[in-house]
């Protein structure tokens, strides 16, 4: 009864019309579930795949505990839980830059490409915090040093030394590479988009100013577990050329 008592006090109550609280739910039970089905799966693939499936399986598991507490957060303060969803990025992301890598090195990736993707990534995420929580006054200035190490990582998957390992490799490798290209470029744009609308600027007259936390809960999921699924599906193929 005591622990009982003890949640009630701490954990806010999430209403029927609390659509932001209810996409942080579903945002969490959908990356769980996308984890046990990454994990699961394990066994089934060739050794050199299992560790590009478990990558995914640990994005979405590390942004499904996040989440978890960023639902609770919201749910109390009904105020975007900035924090939380930066410690999850700035763990996921780099991830994310992880798993180009991973499938890359069928094609004699080196380890500079993977550590230049995390520099990127750590510096897009570090940057954007200091100007969305920090340096808000300097939101634009921050924003924009996180905009350049964005489109750098998008210049080296597209146009750079990983896309033209990807291109080597050919086959599945090259198709599954492209699509993920894709999930940067488009899915990843979001992000920008709501630091521009949460932060004060020269765009604030263009695009106006908001809160995009369902956006950014639809958008996460649709990122995480699609990059995840994009590897598995992957894996599968590659391993049933391979039998």
């Amino acid at each position: 009864m005591s622990n009982f008592m003890f949640i009630s006090a701490t954990v806010g109550k999430l209403l029927p019309t609390d659509y932001v609280g209810f996409t942080f739910f579903v945002g969490c039970m959908a990356m769980m579930a996308a984890s046990a089905f990454f994990f699961l799966s394990l066994n089934q693939f060739d050794k050199k795949w299992r560790t590009s499936v478990l990558v995914s399986g640990l994005i979405t598991f590390i942004a499904a505990v996040h989440y978890y507490y960023m639902r609770d957060y919201w749910a109390t303060f009904q105020e975007s839980p900035t924090f939380f969803r930066y410690v999850d990025w700035v763990l996921t992301v780099p991830l994310m830059c992880l798993e180009f890598y991973l499938i890359l090195k069928v094609a004699g990736a080196k380890t500079g490409l993977l550590w230049k993707m995390i520099f990127y990534s750590v510096i897009m995420l570090v940057t954007g915090y200091l100007g969305e929580a920090v340096f808000m006054d300097q939101a634009a200035l921050w924003g924009f040093i996180s905009g350049v190490a964005y489109f750098a990582i998008v210049y080296e998957i597209w146009l750079g030394s990983a896309a033209k390992l990807a291109a080597a490799a050919g086959g599945n490798v090259l198709a599954a590479h492209k699509i993920l290209c894709w999930f940067v470029l488009v899915g990843w744009a979001i992000y920008p988009l709501g630091y521009m609308l949460g932060t004060q600027g020269w765009y604030t007259n263009l695009i106006g100013s908001g809160s995009v936390d369902v956006a950014y809960n639809i958008a996460d999921a649709i990122n995480k577990i699609g990059f995840g699924l994009v590897i598995y599906s992957l894996a599968v193929k590659s391993t049933s050329n391979a039998e």
